[in-house]
């Protein structure tokens, strides 16, 4: 695929994304994220082919510019998008998938010093919110949007939400797993509330100890009422269930 079919894909992919995009020119020459990616490609290019120091110095200038470092190593999918773009980090070793969306802060980086394979894998269509963090040789699935501000430190299957830190799976497949906030058709940065699910747990846990504590109230109340009956019961009824020992007859106590 050409550099410039890449470039009108790009634009196509922030005119589809963003609600506040306007025309391809004005996108073309104000969109840093675009321009983050599109000089990432001849730096991948520097890099895979020996020159790793240009490509590394280039990297860096690129980050000057536009507030976004990806390493020149980094194996980035097509129509990728990050928006507003400014304090993303991109690792050494990341790989990411197609039609992705990175919002400002994401970090997609490493736990350590560890060798070989030590950043994330994106799937396709992986969201990231604002300021989120997936650290590690971790693989996202394919359609999983992690919240914002959330840390991401273990694999997290196919078309799952993820939240909170660390992170935790709060959607799969479409069924909520715990209360969700997140509206797709408004803003996708504002992702499920953890202290609300929270929240909500607490009251269904709350809910479930009213309705026994009336059970039980009810069972004593039923207790009390049968202790009053035998209480104003007559002296017959009273009486001990043991039957009396017979008494002697009269012939017998005769002889």
């Amino acid at each position: 695929m050409s550099f410039i079919s890449t470039i009108r894909e790009d634009i196509a992919t922030v005119q589809a994304n963003d609600p506040a995009a306007q025309n391809a020119l004005v996108i073309f020459i104000s969109y840093p994220g675009l321009h983050a990616k599109w000089m990432h490609t001849p730096e991948h290019w520097l890099w895979t082919h020996g020159a790793r120091s240009i490509a590394r110095i280039l990297s860096q200038v690129t980050r000057f510019f536009t507030g976004v470092e990806i390493h020149p190593a980094a194996q980035l999918g097509r129509r990728l998008f990050i928006d507003h773009a400014m304090g993303v980090v991109i690792g050494e070793t990341t790989i990411v998938g197609d039609d992705c969306v990175l919002y400002q802060g994401v970090t997609l980086g490493g736990t350590g010093n560890e060798d070989g394979k030590r950043h994330p894998t994106l799937g396709n269509g992986v969201v990231v919110g604002t300021g989120a963090k997936v650290l590690g040789n971790i693989h996202i699935g394919d359609r999983v949007r992690v919240g914002g501000n959330s840390v991401v430190v273990k694999d997290v299957p196919a078309d799952c939400t993820v939240v909170g830190i660390p992170g935790r799976i709060v959607r799969r497949n479409g069924c909520r797993i715990m209360e969700a906030s997140f509206d797709a058709r408004s803003h996708r940065e504002n992702m499920p509330d953890p202290v609300e699910e929270a929240s909500l747990a607490n009251r269904e846990r709350i809910g479930a100890n009213a309705r026994r504590i009336a059970e039980l109230e009810h069972q004593v109340a039923q207790l009390t009422a049968l202790v009053e009956q035998l209480g104003t019961a007559s002296p017959e009824d009273a009486a001990s269930p043991f039957p009396a020992p017979d008494a002697p007859s009269t012939s017998e106590s005769d002889a």
